[in-house]
């Protein structure tokens, strides 16, 4: 057993019995790795990923390949889902060297002496394969050049320092914010729109919650058909493709087809939460009954499979079962014959595909080619007891399928995917009335309080009690978001303190006060060869970008312009890249929207009561334009709060940045304001 054993990442646990002598990323393996002038072999993965396993069975669990390794170089393994810093890092050093995108498992040999890359890759086989060398000759060769070519090691190293420095933008826009960017983002992605299968790119197909939820957005409140059409279509062959758990619920990783037919099976929290969010807004909006049994389905998946008994949110699950992708949720057709009922089957059948041609390797994964108002239709059956049979028979599909090898849990809790599922789970929770998805995300923000949250400071992760590592830009980014839609839910003058508590770290650790934005790592954070600060969003939304808009919105709640200073301080120091790449910065041009068009605060003040009712006129609405926040009278208010009184039994506030209107006392004013402020397609 090498030196992983005592880690709380499961992808490390998974290589502990390795004959590789591998080392987690410190001090000890850096200094190692410089006394004995060998170079570092930097291998980042996570316990999900299912090329990580198959090069660790073919590579790292091989004697002769890891005493190679052993003698060669110092053999460091890292989870990129506990050290994004390091990931960000190498993953553009690979970019920069290959000219290629990068991806995992990601293999960069580092030296010793400055941990500047040398050689990046990703998988490696065991023999030369598909143009590709073995990953034997790779260890001799870079070797072989660390040893004997070091001049031309230190001008690599050079022109990659140069990189990096380019990488980060420097200075603010001086001129005046505008709305060009959002203008350009549109045009952007209606060019870039699938129209016949949905999506934003050629195969392998990723979902892009940010740039569906700016196009569903923008699309209604500035009615573009064109562009909310990108949004709803790319969402509705999501909800009916083979990219969505028909059986169990949740998104999986991405699609391998262009259809959203085959996926990547593994199940990652960090998409789902924000597909969470989305299909529950993309129903409010349309009424569309698929993208809330797709909102349902996920929330229960992930009460039921991914939240742990104190509370806090699992990471992922596998792609692999019983060492084949797939395998838990592929079906023989003669198997669901046996489960579902006989009298249903031709119903089964037809709404899932199975009268066509098998579509995994001889085997089917569920999609739907046939909805529920055709079949209704065609079966000569009210459409909502169609529905039911439906249900019953996934249920027992479900109950058969829970008896197979289950893929493996990452259970590692991470406070930046907490917070996208925390978030994603109280406005489900929120808009489809359904309270216990909102004590779901109350739990779980309890435990990321409880076990994460020290000494005024966030810790990245926790496992078995064990929390360790400084918390990155995201973690306290997107709690901060979380817990501002946990306020709209159910006021808490806790979750205000927290949410001012995390907003003011982020500002004095994080934010570039000469240049505006915020760096990924905080200013007391162990020092690397970069130090990100990055705008664009990637697999999930640009931190910089959701710390702008939660600062925002806390501004306009409160009033205190710390908040609206520094983030539009982070719109300045955007700038520059987003007229490089609009479409890609979309979490960022939703707070330039909000800067532009502040939102609607409304403020309720009341008894309990009262309070309740009128927040639930506003359930099932889309309002992307409008905060609720529901505040019965407490003991010991802020001054901005105990300076809206209450009115009687119930009164509204409404703001809109700066500027508040005398309370609304009237219900049916109220409900005026909802329906102005309510965005729906007609």
């Amino acid at each position: 057993m090498n030196q992983l054993a005592d880690q709380t990442s499961p992808y490390l646990l998974q290589h502990a019995d390795n004959p590789v002598d591998w080392l987690p990323w410190g001090e000890a393996a850096l200094t190692l790795a410089k006394q004995h002038d060998k170079p570092i072999l930097l291998s980042i993965g996570y316990s999900a990923c299912h090329w990580c396993h198959v090069m660790a069975r073919e590579s790292f669990e091989d004697p002769d390949t890891a005493a190679l390794m052993n003698r060669l170089y110092v053999n460091i393994k890292v989870d990129r889902e506990e050290r994004p810093d390091l990931d960000r890092i190498y993953q553009l050093a690979h970019s920069a060297l290959t000219e290629r995108p990068g991806g995992w498992p990601l293999t960069v040999f580092l030296n010793p002496h400055d941990q500047m890359p040398i050689f990046a890759g990703a998988y490696f086989p065991p023999e030369p394969r598909h143009g590709l060398p073995s990953f034997k000759q790779i260890l001799q060769q870079i070797a072989d050049v660390y040893h004997n070519r070091r001049d031309d090691i230190d001008r690599q190293s050079e022109s990659l320092r140069q990189l990096f420095a380019r990488s980060n933008p420097v200075g603010k826009h001086q001129h005046k914010l505008n709305a060009m960017p959002l203008d350009v983002a549109a045009s952007q992605i209606k060019q870039q729109f699938d129209a016949q299968h949905g999506g934003f790119s050629p195969p392998p197909k990723f979902p892009h919650p940010a740039i569906l939820r700016h196009a569903l957005r923008r699309g209604l409140m500035q009615n573009d058909a064109q562009l909310l059409h990108t949004a709803l279509f790319t969402l509705e062959k999501m909800c009916r493709g083979g990219v969505f758990d028909h059986i169990g619920g949740g998104f999986y990783r991405y699609s391998t087809d262009a259809r959203w037919m085959i996926p990547h099976f593994e199940k990652m929290l960090y998409d789902n939460g924000p597909l969470l969010s989305l299909t529950t807004q993309a129903w409010c909006a349309s009424g569309r009954m698929r993208y809330r049994q797709a909102a349902e389905a996920t929330a229960e998946w992930v009460m039921r499979e991914m939240q742990s008994t104190d509370g806090g949110y699992y990471s992922a699950l596998d792609a692999d079962s019983e060492g084949e992708e797939g395998k838990f949720y592929v079906w023989e057709k003669a198997e669901l014959q046996n489960i579902v009922s006989e009298s249903d089957w031709p119903l089964f059948e037809a709404h899932y595909c199975l009268d066509q041609a098998a579509n995994f390797e001889g085997k089917w994964h569920l999609h739907i080619c046939c909805e529920e108002d055709a079949l209704s239709e065609r079966f000569s059956q009210p459409l909502k007891q169609l529905r039911q049979r439906l249900q019953d028979n996934r249920q027992r599909v479900s109950e058969h399928r829970a008896k197979r090898i289950a893929p493996a849990v990452d259970d590692k809790i991470l406070t930046a995917w907490n917070g996208l599922m925390i978030q994603g789970m109280a406005s489900a929770g929120r808009q489809l009335s359904q309270a216990h998805y909102i004590e779901s995300a109350q739990r779980a923000a309890e435990f990321v309080h409880g076990a994460l949250w020290r000494d005024q400071q966030l810790f990245a992760t926790t496992r078995q009690g064990h929390t360790h590592l400084n918390a990155y830009l995201d973690d306290y980014a997107f709690m901060l978001h979380a817990l501002l839609e946990l306020l709209q839910c159910d006021w808490s003058p806790k979750w205000l303190q927290w949410a001012t508590e995390l907003a003011d770290c982020l500002l004095t650790q994080f934010e570039d006060t000469e240049n505006g934005g915020f760096y990924f790592t905080s200013h007391y954070h162990e020092q690397l060869i970069q130090r990100s600060k990055l705008f664009a969003d990637e697999a999930i939304p640009s931190g910089n970008g959701v710390a702008t808009l939660a600062l925002q919105r806390l501004g306009y709640l409160t009033g205190d312009t710390r908040y609206l200073i520094a983030a539009e301080n982070s719109l300045r120091a955007a700038w520059q890249s987003i007229d490089m790449h609009a479409i890609a910065h979309c979490s960022m041009l939703d707070a330039l929207r909000e800067y532009l068009y502040p939102p609607a605060i409304v403020i309720l003040r009341g008894d309990e009561r009262h309070c309740q009712q009128w927040r639930q006129l506003s359930h099932g609405r889309f309002t992307p334009g409008m905060l609720l926040f529901s505040c019965p009278p407490q003991d010991d208010e802020p001054e901005w709060l105990a300076g809206k009184p209450a009115q009687g039994d119930i009164c509204a506030y409404l703001c809109e940045g700066p500027q508040c209107q005398p309370p609304l006392v009237d219900e049916q004013a109220f409900r005026q304001l909802i329906n102005k402020n309510t965005l729906r397609i007609k």
